[in-house]
């Protein structure tokens, strides 16, 4: 049921593939709580999804940028203030990718032009997106700028990689951001620490499966679905957490606070 948490609230939401996709379902709940909002992706991402669908759906505009590109930027933050009629009040950074991992490169064979990709893609580009905002002067007062992460940023995972130092770095730059912007603009940054979650991204990863099978045991209520997570995200854009920043949320049905479950020993004990 629909309360208007967002009523009236301008935003950009970055990354939306297919229906898969946090990001995707994200733009529907905020579209159901009275925000609008513009859609953005990288020309490529653009071409491969179905994000033209979601703006239809949405009634709303896709503005192509590159969130490496700083002039890409400049251009999505002016022209959504100018289709949105205002400055902003949301960010959603929906944003991770590897070139490593997509060719399958091991961790101790990394290619480090590739890792540099990495952590331009998935986690400066989360500075760039900050750093835009505050030099146009973009955000509202007591905004809110929300980037997905994963626990591999403080726990060992393989075949996760050079993504893991990609989040690692993205859960620190919405700390020291976030100080930065709170002061300035009373602008709230933080992350989402999400279970995983089956959207084309996450099923790239070598051993996904397995992944998702043991942190579904792990966590009391069960691995947190993209729909609960873009709940989450709705709340966090709202009014309802305005004292809420600089943190690393974990929105991961308790896997992060478990040692072990009684549904994982019945299976170890078999």
């Amino acid at each position: 049921m629909a309360n208007n948490l967002l009523k009236g609230k301008r935003g950009i939401i970055f990354g939306a593939l297919d229906e898969n996709s946090i990001a995707w379902k994200t733009a529907l709940k905020v579209k159901e709580e009275g925000g609008s909002f513009t859609l953005t992706n990288a020309p490529i991402a653009m071409r491969m999804g179905k994000i033209n669908e979601l703006a239809k759906a949405c009634d709303t505009e896709v503005i192509s940028a590159d969130a490496t590109s700083e002039e890409d930027l400049k251009n999505l933050f002016t022209k959504s203030m100018e289709l949105l009629g205002g400055k902003i009040d949301f960010v959603l950074h929906s944003i991770g990718m590897s070139p490593n991992i997509r060719k399958g490169k091991e961790y101790g064979d990394m290619n480090y032009d590739w890792y540099l990709k990495t952590l331009d893609i998935s986690a400066l580009s989360f500075h760039k997106i900050l750093q835009t905002a505050e030099k146009l002067d973009a955000m509202n007062e007591w905004g809110s700028i929300v980037g997905l992460s994963y626990i591999a940023a403080q726990r060992s995972y393989p075949d996760y990689t050079d993504m893991a130092q990609a989040k690692a770095m993205l859960e620190s730059i919405a700390r020291s951001y976030g100080a930065r912007f709170a002061k300035l603009k009373k602008v709230r940054v933080n992350t989402i620490s999400q279970s995983p979650t089956k959207t084309t991204a996450g099923a790239g990863i070598s051993g996904f499966d397995v992944f998702f099978d043991f942190a579904n045991m792990m966590s009391p209520l069960g691995n947190a679905t993209a729909e609960d997570c873009a709940a989450y995200i709705t709340v966090l854009f709202s009014d309802f957490t305005r004292m809420v920043t600089m943190q690393n949320l974990m929105h991961d049905g308790g896997f992060s606070s478990t040692g072990i479950t009684q549904e994982m020993v019945d299976r170890l004990s078999k």
